[in-house]
Order: structure tokens, then C-alpha cells, then sequence
């Protein structure tokens, strides 16, 4: 028996038929919902950045149920970098790496945003795996909500972003809360794209340094533009000590806030003993580690997203590796 929160064998099997008829499917992986589409099919693919407002020029990521299935996607590879491949599957597949590699001449140009690179994964979620291997090919799901707007998290958050849209399989929570790690394999030494929970001194230890920045033959990947991951409502990012003084400020100015920060509030917030009282519309005290940071992320910016601020202050996060992730999702976020 299927938990509440957990698609049904009867879920799978209509997603399955959904996915076949060309529709669009949306479902939980350990990282973030996806909005899935049969990556076969050109047209269902076209749905899918019709459906999300997405450049046609941006990839979306193949998801597969075992890296047995990486043949049929991509070329023959050198075998210097198939067995970096190896490698990087017994380690971290199923999981939240996402490789780049080269594609094989029959996939459809859609799906790489017409790069002759593509972008694939194994996810971990009980669900994706369902659904997957019930499905029988691959399918191609960049996450679940509006172009560059915060990724969902929960079915609800998909929901949200699509009232009248795609079917929904439920999955709970999504257990990182983040995006994968993008490594691009086409260059050597091999190059992270987009930082996530698997960072970069964990890829190092297993096969050696990695290259630095972006060059002109990085291509394009998801999540790479200035601003992305960003509620409606302004984001701005603070550090910790001058906190409290924007909050004065934008106080001064009539403006209404919310904010993030991994401390509670000061205590003159809500009692004006001796100084000037700051008015917050709502602060959400976030995970003090980097992890639960991660996971509760989306749905925190969500939350104050709804608290009609003028504008998001968010404590600024440690400049530590472990923090990666999120100072880039944090830093797109505050893009303008």
C-alpha cells in the first residue's frame, strides 16, 4: 500500500499512458518536481517550454531509470571520459548529478535546446524510479514552475504554478530541495555548471581536479541565467550584521518586509524596550546547517512570496563549499 502522500500503481499507470499520448506529467525527485514529457517525442517537448515560458535555446534534463539506458542519448564516448562516467555512476547514481555529455545524432534537437550536447540523470526518488521504469525511455523534466520563478518542492507548489495544468503524482517533500549538480564531461579537466548538494570536493576525491569558471565551450545548461529561482516579491541580500539597519531603513521608508534569516529575531522586534522598534511583516528563522537550509529553501521564499512584502531581506549565507548551492540559488534569486 502506497503512503497518502505517495503516487498509487494506478497513478503511475495513468502517467504512463499521459506521457504516451504526448502529455505533460508532472513528478517528485529527490531534488525538485519535475514537469515531465516523453524526451522521444518533439512535440510533447515543445509542451513542455510552451507550458513553462522557457527559451527554446535551453536544454532540458533527460532523466533515466539506470545509466544502462545512456547509450541510446548519447555518443560514443573516448574512453578516458566513459570511464569518468563509471565512476561518477557507481558513486553518485542514483542521485543529484546531472552529466553533460555529447549527444547521439538521433536525439531530437529540442531536447538540447539545439546544442549537440545533452543534459542527463538517474534520480533517486521512489516515484521517478516508478515511473520511469514503468514508462520505459527516457523523460525529459526541467523543474515544475514558471521560468525562472522558485522551483516547487511539494505537489502543491506545482499546483500553484499550474492550476489547470499538468497531472500531479505525489510524492512528498522533495528530500534535497535544490537542483542537481551539472558536471559538463566535454571538457578536460571536467567543469561544475551549476552547483548543488553533491559539491565539488566530494567529485574531486573520486576523479581529480576540475576546471574553474565557464569558457566559451561551456554550453548552455538549466539555471545558468542572472536571475532565476526568483519570487515575484524583490529579493535582497544582507549581511548579518547590517540586518537589523535595513530593516530600519526600509522601516524609515514605509516599505513592508519580510525576511530570512538562520537567527531569530532581535528581541526589540517585538518589544520596543529603549530603542526603536522594527516592523517585520514576517520573519522565517531558516536551518542553521546547509542542508536543511537547502531543503527548506523554495518553500520558504514561497511562503514570504505570499506575505505581499515590498521586498524579501535575506541574511546573507557562509562563503563555505558547503554553502554553494545556495548562495547561487540565493544570488539569482536577488538578481535584477
Amino acid at each position: 500500500m502506497n503512503a497518502p502522500n505517495q503516487a498509487s500503481d494506478a497513478d503511475i499507470a495513468a502517467a504512463v499512458k499521459a506521457l504516451r499520448a504526448g502529455e505533460l506529467v508532472a513528478f517528485p525527485t529527490e531534488t525538485v518536481y519535475g514537469l515531465g514529457a516523453d524526451a522521444g517525442n518533439p512535440a510533447a517537448l515543445s509542451r513542455v517550454y510552451t507550458a513553462k515560458g522557457r527559451p527554446t535555446d535551453h536544454p532540458l534534463i533527460l532523466h533515466l531509470a539506470d545509466v544502462a539506458e545512456l547509450s541510446r542519448w548519447v555518443a560514443e564516448l573516448s574512453a578516458p571520459t566513459a570511464m569518468l562516467v563509471e565512476r561518477l555512476a557507481q558513486r553518485f547514481w542514483p542521485g543529484p548529478l546531472t552529466l553533460v555529455l555529447p549527444r547521439a545524432a538521433e536525439v531530437s534537437p529540442v531536447l538540447t535546446g539545439g546544442q549537440t550536447s545533452i543534459a542527463v540523470r538517474v534520480p533517486s526518488h521512489p516515484v521517478a524510479q516508478r515511473l520511469l521504469r514503468a514508462f520505459g525511455s527516457g523523460i525529459a523534466a526541467p523543474s515544475a514552475n514558471r521560468y525562472g520563478r522558485v522551483s516547487p518542492t511539494r505537489a502543491e507548489h506545482v499546483r500553484e504554478e499550474f492550476p489547470a495544468g499538468a497531472m500531479i503524482l505525489e510524492g512528498g517533500d522533495c528530500e534535497v530541495g535544490v537542483e542537481s549538480t551539472i558536471l559538463s564531461l566535454l571538457e578536460t579537466p571536467p567543469r561544475i555548471l551549476r552547483p548543488g548538494l553533491i559539491g565539488r570536493e566530494q567529485i574531486e576525491a573520486l576523479i581529480g581536479p576540475l576546471a574553474d569558471g565557464s569558457s566559451q565551450a561551456t554550453p548552455r545548461v538549466p539555471g545558468s541565467t542572472p536571475q532565476h529561482y526568483a519570487p515575484q516579491t524583490p529579493v535582497e541580500l544582507v549581511s548579518a550584521d547590517e540586518l537589523d539597519a535595513r530593516i530600519e531603513t526600509c522601516n524609515a521608508s514605509g516599505e513592508a518586509v519580510a525576511v530570512l534569516a538562520r537567527r531569530p529575531p532581535e528581541t526589540r522586534l517585538a518589544l520596543a524596550c529603549g530603542a526603536t522598534a522594527l516592523h517585520v511583516h514576517r520573519w522565517l528563522q531558516a536551518p542553521a546547517a546547509s542542508v536543511a537550509y537547502a531543503h527548506d529553501l523554495y518553500a520558504n521564499l514561497r511562503s514570504l512570496d505570499k506575505e505581499n512584502a515590498a521586498r524579501i531581506l535575506i541574511e546573507q549565507v557562509p562563503k563555505s563549499p558547503e554553502w554553494d548551492a545556495v548562495r547561487d540559488r540565493l544570488s539569482r534569486a536577488a538578481a535584477r
